[in-house]
């Protein structure tokens, strides 16, 4: 029997006149994160994605693996096509549900009938099929409140279709449809996170890693780009920036006060950041601050960072616990990489007592003792891989 997968849109089922360009949008990252699996017909009708696989040799399980880590759906689920004629369902039913009715003991059947022209209305669809269901299992009992396994058939314009309980998808809006922006990596566990949460709204990430050879190691970059490829499985492609770091900061430790060293190397990482994003067609940065986990994410802290760029700073991660962070990076497969003990820019040169609330004044008066063609010159050096 054919199958084909049915994708419930969610939030985008709320969308008003531009509605169709989400799910355009939609599609055409489904399509995408199919690649390489063989042909799809992808296409919109009655709040619903249909992908139909166009060949028999398709790996549908690893179609819906795959599918499972597209932003924008809310849900998804094989199911069986079959003709809108109760004597084509009722043949096809029993032996498409078999897998999933043997290890039930009790189920129940939903129908949902959008072809009005379809005889049997869904009471009397419901109540048929239960039966039929119920004569080849005869284990199985009825429960409409808890059932272990709920049958759907719902019969659409084209055919009727059977599936089990469904999966339930990434949510969120499809990646490209609120816009770019620039997220800056650490190589920690918040800012994979935060690059995540961002990419869920809707935003196409794109990163930008700070290195400092000879005190960060090439181990280092690789962590960022094995955590890049990791979030590719939910965001998509990603474009990552290296930018050196080294003189940058060698400045910053013969020129300014020790106890402000952190908040000064933020302030200049948030203006490559944003040179680069605007090189990208970005509208914001992206960070994985939460407020006072460390020295230079207080809130006097975050005030004087803010300051340094004008594009609006992101950071979604904002008001959550390690545990609440953790839990997310458990989730989309970044943890493990994320704790591996190669030390980034970040912790170079990190001062014994950083300053937790560094009034802005003196960071000004700090910095003009700096040269800032480094900036210009860190950005002319910035090095771009494509990962995912």
């Amino acid at each position: 029997m054919d199958e084909l997968i049915l994708l419930k849109c969610g939030e985008l089922a709320l969308k008003g006149l531009n509605r169709r360009s989400f799910e355009d949008v939609l599609m055409k990252n489904c399509r995408r994160r199919l690649e390489g699996l063989g042909s799809f017909h992808i296409y919109s009708s009655q709040s619903t994605i249909y992908v139909e696989p166009q060949g028999a040799q398709i790996d549908l399980d690893e179609a819906v693996e795959r599918l499972l880590r597209v932003f924008g759906i809310a849900a998804l689920t094989r199911a069986g096509v079959m003709q809108k004629d109760f004597a084509d369902i009722r043949e096809k039913a029993v032996p498409y549900l078999e897998a999933a009715l043997a290890r039930a003991k009790t189920f129940k059947v939903e129908a949902k009938r959008s072809d009005k022209s379809f005889p049997m209305k869904s009471p009397e669809l419901c109540r048929e099929l239960g039966a039929v269901l119920l004569e080849a299992y005869p284990y199985l009992t009825v429960d409409v409140h808890h059932p272990d396994v709920t049958v759907y058939i719902e019969i659409r314009e084209r055919a009727a279709y059977l599936h089990t309980d469904q999966l339930p998808g990434a949510g969120g809006l499809p990646i490209g449809t609120s816009g770019n922006a620039m997220l800056l990596i650490s190589g920690g566990i918040d800012s994979p996170v935060a690059g995540y949460m961002m990419a869920k709204r809707g935003l196409r990430v794109y990163a930008v890693h700070f290195v400092s050879p000879p005190y960060t190691s090439e181990h280092a970059l690789e962590k960022v780009k094995t955590l890049c490829k990791r979030m590719s499985a939910y965001c998509g492609r990603i474009r990552l920036a290296v930018v050196p770091f080294t003189a940058l900061q060698e400045a910053i430790r013969d020129n300014c006060p020790e106890d402000l060293f952190t908040v000064i190397m933020r302030r200049y990482m948030m203006r490559i950041a944003e040179q680069l994003a605007k090189g990208s067609d970005c509208q914001a940065l992206i960070t994985g601050e939460s407020v006072a986990q460390v020295a230079s994410q207080t809130l006097h802290a975050i005030a004087c960072t803010d300051v340094a760029c004008e594009m609006p700073v992101l950071r979604p991660v904002i008001g959550m616990d390690k545990n609440e962070i953790v839990k997310i990076a458990y989730k989309i497969d970044t943890f493990e990489t994320s704790i591996l003990p190669y030390e980034d820019c970040c912790t170079v040169f990190t001062p014994k007592h950083p300053r937790t609330r560094p009034q802005l004044r003196y960071v000004l008066e700090a910095e003009k003792k700096m040269d800032e063609q480094l900036v210009q010159q860190a950005i002319a050096a910035t090095e771009y891989c494509v990962i995912g």
